[in-house]
C-alpha cells in the first residue's frame, strides 16, 4: 500500500482536498486498497478549514509516508517552525514531495527548492521568484516535476498532479480511467500553459464569442476576417473593430494564438509529428508554426517538445 501524508493547517483551502479523491478513485479502479491518505497537521487534532469547517487530523509525530503532500491556503503566510522542520524529514525520507499552489513556498521557505524548478499558482509565481531567487520558478505551468519534488499551479492543478502521480504509480490506463470517473480529462501535460487564450480573451458579445469557439473548432480554415465576420453575422469592418474592442486583440493575433495552443497541446501529447500538427491547426507548414511560437511563446516548437519528453522522464 501506498501510504500519502496530507499537510493541513488553519485555514488551508478546502479544493486541494480534490488531489485526494484522486487516490479514492484510483483505489475504486485497482480494486483494492493501493493508497492510504493520513491528514496531517503540527499538533494534531481538529483543524480549521477556509470554509470554516474543522477536519480531524493527526500530529506528524515520527511517521515516514510514501509521498508527502503539502496543501495551502489562500494566504501566503511563514510556516511554522515544525512545519519546515517536517517538509525537511519528508524530503529524505519520502519518495516524493509535493506541494500544489502557494504550498510551494512552505517547500522553499523550508529549502528543499534550491536549485530545482518548480511552479505555482500564476498569480504568486513572481513572488516566489522574488522571495526565492535560487529556486528555478517557471510560472506557465500545470505542474512540474524535479527529482522527488512535485509542485503544481493553483486550485484544479491538484488534480492533474494527483493523476499523475497514479500514472506513474499504476499506469497510463489507471489515471485514464480514474480521470474519466472524476469527469476530467485525462490529466493535462504538466507543460501545458495555465492560461487559456480563450478565456484571456473574454468577449463581451455572443457575436464575437461565437466567432472564437468557431475559430477554436475549425482550425484548418484559413480563419480570415471575412470567415469569422461572416460566422458573427458582420461585415469585416463592423467584425474588427468590436473584435478589438472588445477582446484588446485583432483578429489575426487571436487566431494566431488559438493556433499556438492547441499545436503546444499536441506537442505534449508526443503522438504526432510536427508536420502533422502544422497541418492540424492551421499553421500549412512547420515554418510557418516555428515564427509563430517564437513569437507568442519566445521559443520554437522544438524546445516544448523537447521540454515535454525530459518532464515524462524525470
Amino acid at each position: 500500500m501506498h501510504r500519502i501524508g496530507f499537510v493541513i493547517f488553519e485555514d488551508f483551502q478546502v479544493l486541494g482536498f480534490a488531489a485526494i479523491t484522486v487516490f479514492e478513485v484510483a483505489n475504486a479502479v485497482l480494486g483494492g486498497n493501493a493508497y492510504s491518505i493520513t491528514l496531517l497537521s503540527e499538533n494534531g487534532g481538529l483543524v480549521r478549514s477556509s470554509a470554516g469547517f474543522d477536519v480531524d487530523t493527526r500530529a506528524f509525530g515520527n511517521s515516514e509516508f510514501d509521498t508527502v503532500i503539502v496543501g495551502a491556503g489562500f494566504e501566503i503566510r511563514p510556516s511554522t517552525r515544525g512545519l519546515v522542520d517536517f517538509v525537511r524529514h519528508s524530503v529524505e525520507t519520502a519518495r516524493r514531495l509535493a506541494a500544489p499552489c502557494v504550498g510551494a513556498f512552505t517547500l522553499a521557505e523550508a529549502g528543499v527548492l534550491a536549485g530545482r524548478r518548480a511552479t505555482t499558482h500564476w498569480a504568486y509565481a513572481r513572488d516566489l521568484q522574488a522571495r526565492y531567487p535560487t529556486v528555478k520558478v517557471e510560472e506557465d505551468r500545470i505542474f512540474i516535476i524535479d527529482g522527488p519534488v512535485w509542485t503544481s499551479a493553483g486550485m484544479t492543478a491538484g488534480i492533474d498532479l494527483a493523476l499523475a502521480m497514479v500514472e506513474k504509480d499504476h499506469g497510463t490506463e489507471v489515471a485514464r480511467i480514474a480521470a474519466r470517473k472524476l469527469v476530467v480529462h485525462h490529466r493535462r501535460a504538466g507543460g501545458q500553459s495555465q492560461f487559456s487564450s480563450l478565456l484571456e480573451l473574454e468577449p463581451k458579445s455572443d457575436r464575437i464569442q461565437k466567432a472564437l469557439i468557431y475559430a477554436n473548432g475549425h482550425l484548418k480554415n484559413e480563419l480570415s476576417v471575412e470567415e469569422l465576420a461572416d460566422v458573427a453575422g458582420l461585415s469585416p469592418r463592423q467584425f474588427s473593430r468590436a473584435f478589438r474592442s472588445e477582446t484588446g486583440q485583432s483578429p489575426a493575433k487571436a487566431v494566431e494564438n488559438i493556433r499556438v495552443e492547441a499545436a503546444r497541446l499536441l506537442m505534449e501529447d508526443g503522438r504526432h509529428s510536427m508536420d502533422v500538427i502544422a497541418d492540424e491547426t492551421g499553421f500549412a507548414d512547420r515554418e510557418r508554426m516555428r515564427r509563430a511560437f517564437v513569437r507568442t511563446l519566445g521559443q520554437p516548437p522544438q524546445a516544448i517538445r523537447r521540454n515535454s519528453r525530459d518532464r515524462s522522464l524525470a
